[in-house]
């Protein structure tokens, strides 16, 4: 199926064709169609495979055909977990809605609040938002949802990890039952189930294979066994080959992320770190610098890299290895998005085994290691119990069996 296939009115489709794109992502292909046709969606699918197109493209088209009598009234909330990710969809809004007489803005915290409210005064006819900054204007009454006509909760899942459950609640208490909600979500917990069936009317459920356990196909996965101690090192060895354009590294802890940002500068390599502690307009000032390659390498932790978009992103590399597979799941699929190819490398210490194992469960399969490295450790995935209770084991049968010997050798003597 191609985008000119999918009824989009002319403006709509002058953008997408714009971009470059021809063929819609199946994602796209399965919800485009029913959200112009006004159905409620629930969306699974992996992250990096076009969920926020597949929903800003009908959003628009639903507003442009649809004309209020009231101008830029608030009339479609996208609400998103971060700042990065809101960010990102007022881009996406800003690109396919470039030939449409509407106007949207992006709210979050971490920033003066004057530059958004100057914005919401004038009218806007799209708010993306996260959901502490929304309810604090909605209490100061620079925001009123009661003309809301489309909802979106975009990574769903994320949100309700970060403790955003009851802010929602109090969200949807303020916008009108009639109404058409859109949920998407990278996995499938029971939870999201739950939200699933309060806010959504008979929804339409389009669901991508293996969503709630796998990165894209298109992720090559590779894993390094490295003692902690020369991870750095490997991380160098790796970023000297020319075959790395660009980085994502992923650290555990702030002050790791700038560390290791500090030592790769002093090695020539352009390369910065983003992380909580930082502005937000430090954050988007070097995440503005990664995507126009002035950057080659970004360090970053987990809650700072959320929602992070980046356009033929060519590594993603787990220094660290995240706590939860689901984790490891969202960091991989920040490259590898939208059909195009990427790469996912990981690093594993001996105190990491463990953890490879339940990435390895939840996958349901075994991430290839390369072995053809100067920085190779003996770990093995035998975690270290498993290996004294092997080593009680033989230790046992080989005192016994010694015993055994010397006693029938005595005996045969006398």
């Amino acid at each position: 199926m191609l985008f000119k296939e999918l009824n989009l009115i002319p403006q709509l489709l002058r953008a997408v064709q714009q971009q470059g794109y021809q063929k819609p992502t199946p994602i796209q292909e399965q919800s485009i169609p029913n959200l112009l046709n006004g159905y409620d969606l629930f969306g699974c699918a992996q992250t990096g495979t076009g969920k926020t197109a597949a929903f800003c493209i009908p959003l628009l088209q639903h507003l442009f055909q649809n004309k209020r009598d009231i101008k830029h009234n608030i009339r479609a909330l996208v609400l998103a977990p971060t700042r990065e990710l809101a960010i990102q969809i007022g881009e996406s809004l800003h690109t396919y809605g470039c030939y449409l007489p509407l106007k949207h803005t992006v709210i979050y915290g971490g920033v003066p609040q004057h530059a958004q409210t100057k914005a919401l005064r004038q009218g806007v006819d799209i708010v993306v938002a996260t959901p502490g900054r929304l309810l604090d204007l909605v209490s100061q009454g620079y925001v009123r949802l009661g003309n809301v006509e489309f909802l979106v909760l975009d990574e769903a899942d994320q949100m309700l990890d970060m403790g955003f459950i009851n802010d929602i609640k109090k969200i949807i208490q303020e916008i009108p039952h009639r109404r058409q909600t859109i949920l998407f979500s990278a996995t499938l917990p029971k939870e999201i189930r739950s939200l699933v069936a309060k806010i959504l009317n008979d929804p339409i459920h389009v669901e991508l294979s293996h969503a709630n356990n796998s990165a894209a196909d298109t992720v090559n996965q590779s894993m390094y066994f490295v003692d902690k101690v020369n991870k750095r090192n490997l991380l160098s060895h790796i970023l000297k080959g020319e075959a790395v354009e660009s980085a994502l590294v992923f650290m555990r802890t702030k002050h790791s992320a700038d560390k290791l940002a500090r030592a790769l500068s002093k090695q020539n390599i352009s390369v910065e770190a983003i992380h909580g502690n930082k502005s937000q307009g430090q954050r988007q000032k070097t995440l503005n610098r990664f995507k126009s390659k002035q950057l080659r390498v970004l360090v970053a932790t987990d809650v700072a890299a959320r929602g992070i978009d980046i356009d033929d992103l060519s590594h993603v590399i787990n220094f660290d290895l995240p706590q939860t597979p689901e984790t490891y799941v969202h960091r991989i699929g920040r490259t590898g998005r939208a059909g195009s190819s990427g790469i996912a490398l990981s690093f594993c210490g001996r105190d990491e085994i463990g953890t490879l194992k339940d990435i390895h469960r939840h996958l349901g399969k075994s991430i290839p290691e390369i072995t053809e490295h100067p920085f190779l450790t003996t770990a093995s995935l035998t975690t270290n119990s498993e290996k004294r209770q092997s080593q009680k084991r033989t230790s046992g049968y080989n005192t016994n069996t010694k015993f055994r010997r010397s006693f029938r050798a005595k005996k045969r003597a006398s």
